[in-house]
């Protein structure tokens, strides 16, 4: 009788310790996954600054952005653009023309493609723009844009981030400086001659025989 009942105490706990072995096998191989081998996401934050600069030969502008990869997976980062989210315009992405070291840095670094690893942030100063035969020459108002990436493991742009640039900020376009990208009033030069400056600019790409984009169309 004893050994029946030992015998029938060994059969119960072996479906027991079958399914306590299967999950700790479950739980190793998710581990494993989540620490080394999951996709996450790569996001950005609106930049609070900008430089740039816009003439009659080109336009440049750079923004501070920081890329946190929140998986465990690198991302390749093939392609950067700005593009603008603006119902009274047909405006092609800005291109990205450079990376540089900091916000008003003259060491330019030609587009290539680079990597954010697992669960780290990097802070890249990114610059895009245009140069003749396009000009780009904004009105001195608040656009809607987002900074669009090309990655590695797709074949789709992806919007990293989408934030209202102030271009009304832009009192100095011949000068390549630095602007507080905020809605708040500043001291100094207000929209007024920026929209000036910026108008000015428009016409001298006109009377060149050349047609500034990022403006509103009027009617005939």
């Amino acid at each position: 009788m004893v050994s029946l009942i030992t015998a029938a105490g060994q059969q119960t706990s072996l479906p027991v310790a079958a399914f306590v072995a299967a999950c700790a096998l479950v739980f190793t191989v998710a581990s494993f996954w989540w620490l080394n081998a999951r996709q996450g996401r790569l996001e950005s934050w609106e930049p609070l600054t900008f430089s740039g600069a816009v003439t009659d030969a080109q336009a440049r502008l750079r923004f501070p952005l920081v890329l946190h990869n929140t998986g465990a997976k690198p991302f390749i980062v093939r392609d950067l653009r700005l593009s603008f989210h603006d119902g009274a315009l047909q405006l092609a992405p800005l291109p990205w023309t450079s990376s540089r070291s900091h916000l008003e840095s003259r060491d330019a670094i030609l587009p290539a493609v680079f990597a954010v690893p697992g669960r780290t942030a990097e802070q890249v100063f990114i610059e895009f723009g245009t140069s003749s035969p396009r000009y780009f020459v904004p009105e001195a108002r608040q656009y809607r844009v987002s900074i669009d990436a090309l990655l590695g493991h797709r074949n789709d742009w992806q919007s990293l981030v989408t934030f209202t640039w102030h271009a009304d900020r832009l009192v100095h376009p011949s000068n390549y400086i630095a602007y507080r990208n905020i809605a708040e009033v500043l001291e100094g030069d207000g929209p007024e001659v920026a929209e000036a400056r910026l108008d000015a600019v428009a016409a001298r790409v006109v009377a060149q025989g050349g047609k500034p984009d990022g403006r509103k169309v009027e009617e005939p």
